[in-house]
């Protein structure tokens, strides 16, 4: 009679593990240096697919040079075992999610307002915690509850005065919100790789899964694909997928799916700052306000003690315990 209890203790644990102040710095970072990623795409002079193309192959060497440095320095302190057809399926899944994401938010940037590609491409901002809870078979609970309250207030403050639903940037408005959905599909799958994976080798295998797609794709689409100007593919291979992706990837498994979710509201927090350095664009009373919400709403999830202790979150002599 104890066995369902426990397989759902267990899926409890799973989407609702305890966020150390590792995982929520390494959110921060995550979302922050992500935030740039569309002032990169922007100044490309490629097109935008094969600006995402060129930001997984760029970072790819790093990421793989990283990944194996990792495993030579773990060799002998956890066993070598061979990757369940499984995991395979699941990080190729994931390459093919991140790839189109991607492509239709690439897309977007440059058919719609910075605004709306923040505000839409992050989507993902509900949708990732709603699995969640739904995995865990809970209802959020009276902090979480109101933290996601305040998060879609400050949200909707932040973006608001520029936030726009112009029909002539219908299209991009939804390729938007089209990689939001796709993006809350890798986090998925990529969170079930992370409870047997370490972050490095899980980022570089998924990143390697989207490359060819991404290029068969901009191919097709006949974009130039050679830059003649290389700075802005540099900075978002390093920035966006070196170390906000990497940062990312890190932080699934080791936070709590509401934390994940809402911390992905930094960017446009980060994105108004950008605006605000770069255009010269003012922040009102509302961006403030609006900022100060969401603040609220991490510190909320950051404080909520629901879920399970780190050692139930993962198994005893789990690979990502040893080699993250």
């Amino acid at each position: 009679m104890d066995q369902p209890t426990s397989a759902t203790s267990l899926a409890a644990a799973r989407a609702h593990p305890e966020t150390g102040a590792a995982a929520f710095g390494a959110l921060v970072v995550a979302n922050s240096a992500l935030a740039f990623g569309p002032l990169f795409v922007r100044l490309a002079d490629v097109g935008p697919v094969a600006a995402a193309f060129w930001r997984m192959a760029l970072a790819l060497p790093l990421l793989g040079g990283a990944a194996l440095v990792a495993a030579r320095r773990t060799r002998g302190i956890a066993p070598a075992t061979p990757a369940p057809a499984r995991r395979t399926w699941l990080l190729a899944l994931a390459g093919l999610a991140f790839a189109a994401d991607l492509g239709t938010w690439h897309a977007g940037i440059l058919q719609t307002t910075m605004a709306n590609a923040t505000l839409l491409g992050n989507s993902a901002t509900f949708l990732f915690p709603l699995w969640g809870f739904l995995v865990a078979r809970t209802w959020p609970t009276r902090w979480q509850g109101l933290a996601l309250l305040l998060a879609a207030a400050g949200a909707a403050l932040l973006m608001g005065r520029s936030y726009q639903l112009d029909p002539r940037q219908l299209g991009g408005d939804l390729l938007c919100v089209c990689a939001g959905v796709l993006y809350a599909i890798y986090f998925i799958l990529m969170s079930d790789v992370r409870r047997a994976m370490a972050p490095l080798p899980a980022l570089a295998l998924s990143s390697a899964a989207s490359l060819l797609p991404l290029l068969v794709i901009a191919l097709a689409l006949g974009e130039r694909i050679i830059p003649g100007n290389w700075t802005p593919l540099l900075g978002v291979a390093l920035v966006s997928q070196v170390i906000g992706q990497g940062c990312m990837i890190y932080a699934l498994g080791r936070a709590a799916p509401l934390v994940i979710g809402l911390a992905l509201l930094i960017q446009p927090m980060v994105a108004t700052a950008v605006g605000w350095v770069w255009f010269g664009e003012t922040l009102g009373g509302p961006d403030l306000v609006g900022v100060a919400m969401i603040a609220a709403a991490l510190v909320l999830v950051r404080r909520e003690r629901e879920g399970a202790r780190p050692a139930e979150t993962l198994p005893a002599g789990n690979p990502v315990t040893e080699e993250a």
